[in-house]
């Protein structure tokens, strides 16, 4: 099985997943492949050993480039990990079923265009919830509205701010995201 990850940000996530199954032989990253060439996922992909490929806007949205790089490194399946962009139609139409991200809030509120990072711990804290948490999902052609695969669920205190509330966000990411792959692919 060959995964490939898109990320855009620090990578934390990315290393988690590719650090679980290192000890399982069924299971390559050949590529991280990021549309921000400042993205510190690119420097830890260096020290894991896993190639990288940096690309525009333009050459995921207007070619086949990535496409072309996602079937000529033979990739199975697609983990998205902090990856800030809208994967094009034609990705989906490649790998139907075979897209998954993850998304830091309970889908269906607090998704869509914009609605990533801090900008989502901010409003479920302005909005008083009383609990937030992570889905995991299938991609499709609009953000946030693929098939849900997953979820679960953290507390929120009053004592909560956006900060605290990312830190039991990644908490939950990193211990559920590599197992959520897990059972997908086998």
């Amino acid at each position: 099985m060959n995964i490939a990850i898109f990320a855009s940000g620090s990578g934390s996530n990315a290393e988690r997943i590719i650090r679980y199954f290192e000890e399982n032989n069924a299971v390559h990253f050949p590529l991280i492949l990021s549309s921000n060439p400042n993205a510190y996922v690119l420097e830890r992909a260096k020290t894991l050993g896993v190639p990288t490929v940096v690309f525009t806007r333009q050459e995921l949205n207007e070619t086949d480039k990535i496409l072309q790089v996602l079937q000529q490194n033979e990739i199975d399946f697609i983990v998205l990990a902090g990856f800030l962009q809208k994967i094009p139609d034609n990705l989906i139409t490649a790998y139907p079923n075979k897209i998954i991200n993850i998304h830091p809030a309970l889908l269906p509120k607090y998704g869509g265009k914009g609605m990533y990072g801090h900008h989502i711990h901010e409003a479920v804290i302005a909005n008083a919830e009383a609990e937030s948490g992570i889905t995991i999902h299938y991609i499709n052609e609009h953000y946030d509205e693929g098939n849900i695969i997953f979820q679960t669920r953290c507390a929120l205190t009053p004592a909560d701010t956006p900060d605290t509330l990312a830190e039991k966000i990644h908490q939950l990411e990193y211990e559920f995201y590599p197992q959520i792959i897990s059972e997908i692919i086998f």
